[in-house]
């Protein structure tokens, strides 16, 4: 068989992910042995330490299992034990950001209705930071200050389902916008509606806090 093309911007996440490709389509069944590291390093085009690092990777994920002595074997061809977050490390921008996108909305929404005055201290704290951030062209301190804004926003929701939930989202949004912007020109050419979040939550009206949230969502598509 001739080698598998393969990114090699990040060589072992690459070889897992075609790997991990493969036992979702059924080229391998639960409990089946994967072939040997000699045939797996052929088939891949790399190194022995790229196979392990790789193989780890989908152990790590769920979809392996190593017997000592005995090889490498499938643990699972539904990606259902693999975690959460590891799932959003190999999802595509287009995925993240739709199903984001819907939970700033309602965490927005819920936000409106259960948030405290410690929180609108909070919120407002960000809210200026972020803008001072790009009137100064300073990237991470914008992007910092915005997430922080809706991490706040999402612990103000009082659902700790939602919080937890966009935590995890708002580590993979973080790189993601680090890697794509490296200035805030973007921003500063965009609406910013999160003004308008704000005060919608500040006067604790969850409709106006869903329609301006929806707003600003394409304005930070990744």
């Amino acid at each position: 068989m001739d080698p598998i093309a393969i990114n090699r911007k990040s060589l072992a996440e690459e070889v897992a992910s075609k790997l991990q490709e493969q036992i979702l389509k059924g080229a391998y069944k639960v409990n089946q042995k994967l072939p040997i590291e000699a045939e797996l390093m052929k088939s891949f085009n790399v190194g022995r330490s790229t196979i392990r690092e790789a193989v780890k990777i989908l152990v790590n994920s769920g979809f392996l299992r190593v017997q000592q002595g005995l090889g490498t074997f499938v643990d699972d061809v539904t990606g259902i034990n693999e975690p959460f977050f590891q799932k959003l490390k190999r999802s595509g921008s287009n995925n993240i950001d739709e199903v984001r996108q819907l939970l700033e909305m309602k965490i927005a929404e819920r936000a409106a209705s259960n948030r405290s005055g410690n929180d609108i201290s909070k919120l407002e704290y960000f809210l200026a930071k972020r803008e001072k951030a790009i009137n100064n062209n300073l990237i991470d301190d914008f992007i910092e200050a915005h997430i922080n804004f809706y991490i706040v926003m999402a612990e103000a929701s009082k659902n700790e389902i939602l919080s937890d939930l966009y935590k995890l989202f708002a580590v993979k949004l973080k790189t993601d916008l680090k890697a794509v912007n490296e200035d805030t020109t973007l921003f500063k050419s965009n609406i910013d509606y999160l003004p308008k979040i704000f005060d919608s939550i500040l006067r604790q009206d969850p409709k106006q806090a869903w329609f301006w949230s929806a707003k600003v969502t394409g304005n930070f598509a990744n």
